[in-house]
């Protein structure tokens, strides 16, 4: 993991993610790309369209620059290669180009909470960018002095997720050195027995090499709540689970669980892409 991409609208939410995405740098030697994107119609950016239109677009795109610089004097910065780009489009668009042009190993996006991801991704922004990137997905809630994880909590159902995917999520906990807990949440409506459960988990386990793990399958009547309140019990640091792209979370995790999930978890959740 050596270059990370934090897009930015400058709020505090915005900057919480960007102190975490500073202490992961410093402790893997990583690289930052700070990214601000102004939806501005192309057409008004564009030299050969509008010329009435220039001036704003670039009035907003200086004011964007004089604020990363700004940004970029702060002490925990300091040491830090961080590259910064203003660009004019929609936001999962920006991000994805970004992403992929800069070969990104993982994103950090800052989060109000309960309110979503409402003071930097509006309306389904949020989904496009927690479901289809490409790239791992962090979703920090609140300013965290000291980022540590011990304690990562991955929530599938065993059965759809691709293990591939869940080689990322290993890889992930290797690189901070986590204990890995593999969840399971057995729900009224999904519910099957203790031992299909463990036969299914036990298929990912060989994948675990040395990490260090647990093997959970914890009932609840949600698989949202299931999550939340197993993590709560046993002190997670993180909560991670795979997304399915366009098809949604798996089938375990269906409708909007995993929006939900961002949403409303006191805890930073990161997502990997099927």
């Amino acid at each position: 993991m050596k270059k990370l991409l934090v897009p930015t609208d400058f709020s505090d939410q915005a900057e919480n993610a960007l102190k975490v995405a500073a202490q992961i740098a410093k402790k893997h030697d990583c690289e930052i790309f700070l990214l601000h994107m102004l939806e501005i119609p192309l057409q008004e950016v564009d030299p050969m369209g509008a010329q009435s239109s220039l001036p704003e677009a670039m009035f907003f795109m200086k004011l964007a620059h004089k604020k990363f610089e700004q940004l970029k004097q702060k002490d925990y910065l300091d040491g830090l290669t961080v590259h910064e780009t203003v660009d004019f489009q929609e936001i999962f668009k920006g991000i994805f180009h970004i992403s992929k042009k800069n070969d990104i190993d993982l994103i950090v996006m800052g989060s109000n909470g309960a309110s979503g991801l409402r003071e930097m991704l509006v309306g389904s922004n949020t989904e496009k960018v927690v479901r289809t990137s490409e790239t791992p997905v962090l979703v920090v809630k609140k300013e965290h002095p000291v980022f540590n994880i011990s304690e990562f909590v991955f929530a599938s159902d065993f059965e759809n997720d691709n293990k591939d995917t869940f080689k990322k999520a290993i890889d992930f906990a290797k690189t901070f050195g986590a204990k890995i807990h593999l969840l399971m949440v057995n729900t009224p409506n999904r519910f099957i027995t203790t031992d299909e459960a463990n036969k299914r988990i036990e298929e990912y386990i060989k994948l675990l090499d040395s990490v260090p793990y647990t093997q959970n399958i914890y009932n609840d009547l949600s698989v949202e709540k299931g999550i939340m309140n197993f993590s709560q019990s046993i002190g997670a640091d993180l909560i991670g689970m795979s997304t399915h792209g366009r098809q949604g979370i798996s089938h375990f995790f269906n409708g909007s669980i995993s929006e939900d999930l961002v949403n409303h978890a006191k805890r930073p959740v990161i997502t990997f892409k099927i």
